[in-house]
């Protein structure tokens, strides 16, 4: 079977992921004796990644049109207080968690328009309005709940950060039940891939991050197809807000910070060229299945903390590397 140099590469670097990640885990379960690949550290492992990977999906048709949204850890506390807010003395927790939702996706997807529209009006680099949304987000989450968090009284949206579905289910594999942010998770990888692959809008996208002249001058919305990466990278941010502050049973001005960076090193480490172009949401949840399992490992190991950023900075560096030998490689062949 004849491949184009692209599938190849994408096969290729499907391939080392998935490799790598088996034998990680492998190495990982007999170090610890049987223990890393016990279902309650399996589950515990993607309950700790959920928040990034919702994050990083976002982030991910983002960085293919070859931007970047730097806004995102901030927004996730902006949403936090503003759902927990909406919810304070309402008597009817199904109506409370609808009202939270739609406030907190809806002013994340508000937020990523507004990012949105200085780099496709005015031509401005996404890095700089996406930082200025940073710092304005993260004022606005403390001027909205006066820097004190807001405790959230509602069952329903505190059941989908820490609760458990399909008992039943989780009893087969010796849990109580199936976590509720790992099935969110699961959704948001599954319904991205299939927009990024299967739909036209995620064509122009990777057609966008190839070469946006090329793909304007083919008669492609340019403005448009940019002005929605940016709104979905928003409206998740509010998503993924949900699940960490549904955790927790509160809206904190604080919570969030560094998250951007966590998202980006998912999205690196899963193989996305950040010059654009190239990626998928497969690669980006495998790569933030990685960097999950290192932090655990990190943790079983009790790393400190600031030794683990110092790690993720070098998986990060690592990664872009390897994808700059990579992409030297195919291009000599």
């Amino acid at each position: 079977m004849n491949l184009t140099p692209a599938a190849r590469q994408t096969l290729l670097r499907a391939g080392g992921f998935i490799v790598g990640l088996v034998v990680l885990l492998v190495v990982l379960n007999a170090w610890t004796h049987g223990d890393f690949l016990r279902p309650f550290n399996v589950s515990n492992v993607l309950k700790q990644i959920a928040v990034y990977a919702v994050l990083a999906v976002g982030q991910t048709f983002v960085i293919i049109t070859a931007g970047i949204d730097l806004s995102v850890g901030s927004l996730i506390a902006l949403t936090g207080v503003l759902m927990a807010g909406v919810m304070v003395g309402e008597p009817i927790a199904a109506v409370g968690l609808l009202v939270a939702i739609g406030v907190g996706v809806g002013a994340g997807g508000v937020a990523g328009a507004v990012n949105g529209l200085p780099v496709v009006r005015f031509n401005l680099p996404p890095f700089i309005t996406t930082l200025a949304m940073m710092l304005m987000a993260r004022g606005l989450a403390f001027m909205y709940s006066g820097g004190r968090p807001i405790e959230i009284d509602n069952a329903a949206f505190n059941a989908i950060g820490g609760g458990t579905l399909f008992p039943g289910l989780g009893h087969l594999i010796g849990l109580p039940g199936i976590p509720a942010p790992v099935l969110v998770m699961l959704a948001v990888v599954i319904a991205g891939h299939f927009v990024l692959t299967r739909t036209r809008f995620g064509r122009y996208v990777y057609a966008i991050g190839g070469n946006e002249e090329a793909a304007r001058l083919s008669g492609i919305n340019v403005a448009g197809v940019k002005m929605g990466v940016y709104i979905i990278s928003g409206a998740l941010a509010g998503l993924a807000s949900l699940l960490l502050a549904g955790r927790l049973s509160t809206g904190i001005p604080q919570s969030g910070s560094g998250y951007e960076l966590q998202s980006i090193a998912a999205v690196v480490v899963g193989g996305t060229s950040l010059m654009g172009g190239r990626g998928s949401i497969v690669g980006t949840f495998v790569g933030a299945l990685l960097i999950g399992v290192l932090n655990n490992l990190m943790n079983l190991l009790n790393v400190q903390s600031y030794a683990q950023e110092v790690v993720l900075g070098a998986v990060i560096l690592i990664a872009v590397l390897l994808d700059e030998l990579r992409k030297r490689y195919f291009a000599s062949r």
